[in-house]
């Protein structure tokens, strides 16, 4: 509520009379990583740190707009030449574009925003902005005619053409289609999803942030991608989404050692995905947290995207005995996502603190999560 407050005395005193609220959420990845553009499966779910807007039509061509977070206003109108000179501002701009482009209607509007979505540690906090601001468009100048997917893809589009961020779906689909309780499994190749439950009882979620982001030379992302679209080619699928461990085992001796162990990662990743669903339907949450260990393990030996404050902050959940531990995000720092025990929360987080700020300097951030709705008027 305090957010809801602060935000509500902020628009009075700039724009006067208060508008409508909107809010939207960062999200969590609990397992498929890399696979998003391996034509796989992704498995994301809304979580309880939101942005959070008030808007109000102002009867004019002008969008006036305040942060509280960056203390930073930004005033354009709704032509392309229009854009302003702020990044932060630029998701917004991105978004009215967006919606405009498709044919959607955006006026002048006056808006106030605030959120809890931790920055840096691999949240989203720039597609809840979008969602949120998407979401609020749509129900205010369009009569909620924009379909769901739709508002997903022009947080998408905002980011490839207005913040330079070459990014896939996922993000803006969790902020979207979020649902209390529940995680989604998106098939990243034909976009159907599926809910599955996710209530875990006497489990709780908890991130455990590293404050650390190696920054690389070259660009590993791409590194990747060229080394699954090699190994793709060679057994003649598409995408890994169809190779199978038999195919690629077939074909081990023409390709490279380093472009085999890509592509081991993200057929088994594949596999992981598909087990912890089944596992969720049976409530079996140490089959879940079985399956985390690995995905850790793949993605620091074979597709080598961890880093050493990762794989100590996952070892220390193994000692711990939590149930399940891995990186989120496409990795060299941010965050892991760990599956505990309630009973076993404490010592952990607290050994967590204690052991990596002796090793390195500083304690890693701690965020309890819970899954929650996504994009929605408050």
């Amino acid at each position: 509520m305090e957010l809801k407050e602060k935000i509500s005395r902020e628009f009075e005193s700039r724009f006067g009379e208060g508008g409508v609220f909107y809010a939207s959420a960062g999200r969590i990845n609990l397992i498929g990583e890399h696979t998003d553009y391996n034509g796989g499966f992704v498995f994301p779910g809304a979580i309880d740190k939101v942005i959070m807007a008030e808007l109000k039509s102002n009867g004019s061509e002008k969008v006036r707009v305040y942060s509280i977070d960056i203390k930073d206003y930004a005033e354009f109108g709704l032509a392309e030449e229009d854009a302003p000179s702020q990044s932060w501002a630029r998701y917004i701009f991105g978004v009215c574009r967006e919606i405009i482009k498709r044919g959607g209607k955006v006026e002048g509007f006056d808006a106030v925003f605030a959120g809890n979505v931790p920055l840096g540690a691999g949240l989203s906090s720039s597609a809840a902005l979008e969602s949120c601001f998407a979401f609020a468009l749509n129900d205010m100048f369009n009569g909620g005619s924009i379909d769901k997917f739709e508002l997903a893809r022009i947080g998408q589009s905002t980011e490839h053409n207005y913040c330079g961020v070459n990014c896939g779906i996922m993000d803006q689909f969790a902020s979207v289609f979020g649902r209390k309780d529940h995680l989604m499994r998106l098939d990243c190749r034909s976009m159907e999803y599926e809910y599955f439950p996710f209530k875990p009882e006497g489990y709780k979620l908890v991130l455990l942030d590293s404050v650390v982001k190696h920054e690389l030379a070259d660009s590993p992302y791409n590194k990747r991608r060229e080394s699954c679209e090699r190994v793709a080619k060679r057994l003649g699928v598409e995408t890994l989404r169809d190779a199978t461990m038999e195919m690629l085992e077939a074909a081990k001796a023409d390709i490279s050692a380093e472009d085999y162990s890509r592509a081991k990662f993200v057929i088994e990743e594949k596999q992981r995905v598909l087990d912890v669903c089944d596992a969720l339907v049976a409530g079996d949450y140490e089959t879940v947290g079985k399956r985390m260990y690995e995905t850790h393990e793949g993605l620091s030996k074979d597709y080598e995207v961890s880093c050493e404050e990762l794989d100590y902050l996952n070892d220390i959940a193994r000692e711990c005995g939590v149930t399940g531990s891995r990186i989120m995000g496409g990795g060299f720092g941010g965050c892991t996502i760990n599956l505990v025990k309630d009973e076993l929360l404490e010592p952990f987080v607290e050994k967590a603190r204690k052991d990596f700020a002796a090793r390195y300097g500083h304690e890693p951030k701690i965020y309890e999560v819970i899954i929650s709705d996504g994009a929605r008027k408050l």
